[in-house]
C-alpha cells in the first residue's frame, strides 16, 4: 500500500477512535482487494523520555508534552515552555519507526502564535541536537487550545522534534502525540518506495549542489541551498531513475522545491516505460504535473504503468528542472 493511502487509512483510524480496527481493515479490503494492509500504531510518544533547550520555570518541563494529558492552560502543569533563540523540543521513541503523523496540541491561556514556524523533524541522528534530520512539517497556525494532526509521506526515525528557529522564541507544546505504522509480517505486497537509492541521471546539472541523485537520496528537504535537490540547466530539461527491472507502476510521489521558484515544476510530464530512446523521454506519458505548492508533496495515481524507467521530463526553451524528492510505487 503507497503512502497517500497509508495516510488516508490512518487519517479516518485517528480522528475517530468509535471505528473499529477490524471493520476499516474489512473496508479497505472490500474497496480494494488484494490491498495489503500494515497496522497503525496508537501514540508512540506517550511517556517517551522528552529533553528540549531550555526549560522557562518549573512548571514547563520538556516531559509535560508526553504525559498524555492535553490540558492547554500552562498554569495547570501540563505544558512545556523554553526560553531562549532556537528552541527545540525532541521525544525519544526508543527504536526506529515508520512515522506517518504527529498532532500537536497548542497552548490555551494565551500566546498560540508562537507556535507559527515551528519545524516537525524526524530522524535518527543527534547532530545539531537531531534538529538537521528530516523536515516532515512546518507547523503553521494552531488555534488557542487546539490540536491540529500533521500527516506526511512516512519517515524512518528515532527522535522527534519540534524545532522553533529564530531569535527570542518560546516553544511551548501542551502535547505531543507520534504515530506510525507497523508493518505485518503477513504483508507480502511491495509497498516500498522503489526510487530510493537507485541510479537516477538528468540532462544537465546546474551546479555541484543539483546532482541527479539527490532526489532519490531518501530526504525531502525542499530548501535547494541544503543539497538534497536536483537542477538542471537549459532547454527540454529531464531526470530519470533506473528502477533496475521492470515494475507495474501505480503512482509517483514528486516534493517540489519550497525556497523558491515552485512555479516551475508546472508542465513536467511523468513518462515511464523500457526504451532509452530519446533518453527515455518517448516513453508513455502517465500525467502531466500541475501546480504544486512550494516544498510540498504530491502523489499522482495512475493505471497502471509497466516500465523500468521513469522518467520526469519538462519540455520547453530555458526550463529549469529541480525535483526535491522522487518515489515511486508499484503492484
Amino acid at each position: 500500500m503507497h503512502s497517500s493511502m497509508l495516510i488516508w487509512f490512518k487519517h479516518i483510524y485517528t480522528e475517530d477512535r468509535q471505528v473499529r480496527m477490524g471493520d476499516l481493515v474489512i473496508l479497505l479490503l472490500t474497496l480494494f482487494p488484494g490491498l495489503c494492509i500494515a497496522d497503525l500504531t496508537e501514540n508512540i510518544a506517550v511517556g517517551a523520555e522528552a529533553v528540549q533547550s531550555s526549560t522557562y520555570n518549573h512548571l514547563g518541563a520538556a516531559q509535560n508534552a508526553v504525559d498524555g494529558n492535553s490540558e492547554s492552560n500552562y498554569m495547570l502543569g501540563s505544558c512545556t515552555h523554553t526560553a531562549g533563540d532556537d528552541p527545540w523540543w525532541r521525544v525519544d521513541l526508543r527504536k526506529v519507526h515508520t512515522v506517518t503523523s504527529v498532532s500537536i496540541t497548542n497552548r490555551g491561556d494565551c500566546c498560540e502564535e508562537r507556535i507559527v514556524g515551528a519545524q516537525i523533524r524526524i530522524g535518527n541522528s543527534l547532530e545539531n541536537n537531531g534538529n538537521s534530520n528530516d523536515l516532515a512539517a512546518t507547523v503553521g497556525f494552531i488555534q488557542s487550545g487546539g490540536t491540529k494532526t500533521f500527516d506526511f509521506k512516512p519517515v524512518k526515525g528515532r527522535f522527534v522534534n519540534i524545532f522553533l528557529p529564530g531569535h527570542g522564541k518560546y516553544l511551548t507544546l501542551c502535547e505531543v502525540k507520534v504515530f506510525s505504522v507497523k508493518e505485518t509480517s503477513e504483508c507480502s505486497c511491495d509497498s516500498k518506495n522503489l526510487a530510493v537509492g537507485a541510479e537516477a541521471v538528468q540532462s544537465s546539472t546546474y551546479n555541484h549542489l543539483g546532482a541527479a541523485q539527490n532526489a532519490v537520496d531518501g530526504n525531502s528537504e525542499s530548501n535547494y541551498m541544503l543539497g538534497s535537490c536536483t537542477h538542471t540547466a537549459g532547454d527540454d530539461p529531464w531526470w530519470r531513475v533506473d528502477l533496475r527491472k521492470v515494475h507495474t507502476v501505480t503512482s509517483v510521489s514528486i516534493t517540489n522545491r519550497g525556497d523558491c521558484c515552485e512555479e516551475r515544476i508546472v508542465g513536467a510530464q511523468i513518462r515511464i516505460g523500457n526504451s532509452l530512446e530519446n533518453n527515455g523521454n518517448s516513453n508513455d506519458l502517465v500525467t502531466t504535473i500541475g501546480f504544486i505548492p512550494s516544498g510540498g508533496t504530491n502523489t499522482f495515481d495512475f493505471k497502471p504503468v509497466k516500465g523500468r524507467y521513469v522518467n520526469i521530463f519538462l519540455p520547453g526553451t530555458n526550463k529549469y528542472l529541480t525535483l526535491c524528492e522522487v518515489e515511486v510505487f508499484a503492484d
